[in-house]
């Protein structure tokens, strides 16, 4: 019997971290964790360019060593232009379940100077979980800002990190 064959039977759970930031634009609408955020600008991206929804991914396929959301989900795919994260991420969790793993919890943090995110983070919240077909008591989304630092503070762009725990179901 392989190491690996051994570790995928005995290990119960794995945690992993995701990444991702988009440059804000003009004539994009602002979509963070499946929700239309009003906003003078929009990130960029050839899909909605969700910055939240991508990090909550790769957080997802790398906790269960299946590699980047660009292996499964090329921006040089026309299939993808355009495309709502939503669909995305229903996509990696149908591969989570297939792959024998279940989220634990999820927790997420989204770096942005402006627009003030609070109001909508409960409904970023709803979306992740629906779509990942969870409890929203699984999931965490917080917004901060870095105190006008860097380029999220110079508004330049919007940042967003996510760590999960998967268990084997």
């Amino acid at each position: 019997m392989s190491d690996e064959s051994s570790s995928r039977r005995t290990e119960r759970f794995r945690i992993g971290h995701g990444y991702d930031a988009h440059r804000l634009v003009e004539g994009r609408p602002l979509v963070i964790g499946g929700v239309i955020v009003p906003h003078r600008t929009g990130l960029e991206g050839h899909s909605d360019a969700d910055v939240l929804t991508h990090a909550v991914m790769d957080a997802l396929l790398g906790a269960a060593a299946l590699g980047d959301i660009g292996r499964f989900f090329s921006s040089d795919d026309p299939a993808f232009a355009g495309v709502s994260s939503l669909v995305l991420l229903g996509h990696v969790r149908e591969m989570l379940v297939e792959a024998g793993w279940r989220l634990e919890n999820l927790d997420s943090t989204i770096v942005a100077q402006a627009p003030r995110l609070s109001p909508h983070t409960q409904q970023m919240r709803e979306k992740l979980a629906e779509t990942l077909l969870t409890d929203t008591a699984r999931v965490s989304v917080k917004a901060t800002t870095t105190d006008r630092l860097g380029p999220w503070g110079r508004e330049e762009g919007i940042a967003a990190h996510a760590v999960c725990v998967i268990h084997r179901a």
